[in-house]
């Protein structure tokens, strides 16, 4: 009953099923290096494909935030590959023409049209260029450009030993004072900042994250004592020029500890879009440890304080058994309508008052009060 998923980045499915006793499970499921940040997989099954398996494997795919493209034919090298191949083409030829550098070609897609099919695609960056009257005021604006000798993508240069050198001697100067980790660091840090940018607009790639994690919430765990609102891993993007967690993340952090915790005394989207929420109006960070790249940081969460329209919290941020940071809050909950303070509804009013009087018993924690003095 297994989905057998080829990764292969050229041959068809039905070349892979070969002469296998059930030739229908064997399916493409082509991922994009690097394959744990980019969603994309194209699936591809044969004449010979169920469906249902097809359906099966698109499922479990998604269930791990990916994004299955199903290709509708069996084809060489499948979709992307193709086009990887035409450019890769091309650029062989700029650099054996003397035309570009690889580091003046890597420049060319980085710096411009890479950056736009980062987030929209072939089609749909040129249905933009065609301007109000779109994609085919475009074509005809730029379709008979086709026959001109832009291009040899129909032709191929042989890879000479001379060629080989010169491609190879380019990158070693473009990039060769950089080991392939600290390149893959770069790469990995650039893409999870592209992709946190197009999270937040839900746009393209960032469309996929915020539905797959939209899936992954914790359910609530026992309000009454206090509770773990946060266990992630430091990104690279959250590290300084001393090599450890910038102070701006340890806010970032406690953020999303009180984000979790009013999600689940009840500010959900649906609340917030009724027009009430939560303002944070004071922060207090104590920084008593450091935090590397990589590190595994928890942060639980006690009420000090709920009366009213004001909330009190206080995040102890540990990594490992080592508590590295404690923040305090104050929020007032706030009418959306007339962004002025107001109470919130009975029922999560009641739900707060309750927890901080259970979470009472624990005592205040060191710190809490805690503030920088003026002399």
């Amino acid at each position: 009953n297994a989905v057998i998923g080829s990764s292969t980045s050229g041959f068809t499915p039905s070349e892979l099923q070969g002469c296998a006793t059930r030739p229908g499970q064997i399916v493409v499921t082509h991922p994009f290096n690097p394959v744990y940040l980019l969603p994309l997989v194209e699936l591809v099954g044969s004449g010979k494909t169920d469906p249902g398996l097809l359906d099966k494997a698109e499922d479990v795919l998604r269930s791990v935030g990916m994004f299955p493209l199903r290709v509708r034919a069996e084809i060489p090298a499948h979709i992307a590959d193709r086009f990887l191949e035409a450019v890769w083409r091309e650029a062989l030829w700029l650099v054996k023409d003397g035309v570009a550098t690889t580091e003046e070609i890597d420049d060319a897609i980085r710096m411009g049209f890479g950056l736009r099919w980062g987030q929209m695609g072939l089609f749909e960056t040129y249905r933009v260029a065609g301007g109000p009257a779109g994609m085919r005021h475009f074509i005809e604006q730029f379709g008979p450009t086709l026959t001109w000798p832009w291009t040899k993508l129909m032709d191929v240069p042989e890879l000479t030993e001379e060629l080989i050198d010169r491609i190879a001697d380019q990158s070693d100067a473009q990039s060769g004072h950089l080991s392939i980790a600290e390149l893959e660091t770069l790469r990995d840090g650039n893409l999870i900042g592209m992709m946190r940018s197009l999270k937040a607009r839900r746009a393209a790639v960032g469309a996929v994250l915020a539905a797959h994690e939209a899936t992954i919430t914790p359910e609530a765990p026992d309000l009454m004592v206090p509770m773990q609102t946060l266990d992630r891993l430091v990104p690279t993007d959250w590290v300084d020029y001393n090599n450890h967690m910038n102070e701006a993340r340890y806010l970032t952090a406690i953020s999303e500890a009180c984000d979790r915790f009013l999600l689940w005394v009840g500010v959900t989207p649906d609340y917030i879009a009724s027009g009430g929420s939560w303002f944070t109006v004071e922060n207090h960070i104590r920084h008593l440890g450091e935090v590397r790249i990589g590190a595994r940081i928890r942060a639980v969460t006690q009420v000090l304080d709920a009366a009213g329209k004001r909330l009190r919290l206080f995040h102890s941020l540990y990594c490992g058994d080592d508590l590295v940071a404690t923040g305090e809050q104050m929020l007032l909950h706030v009418s959306l309508e007339t962004r002025r303070a107001a109470p919130p509804p009975p029922g999560m009013a009641d739900l707060i008052a309750r927890i901080a009087a259970a979470h009472e018993v624990c005592g205040l924690p060191e710190g809490a009060g805690a503030a920088i003095g003026a002399r």
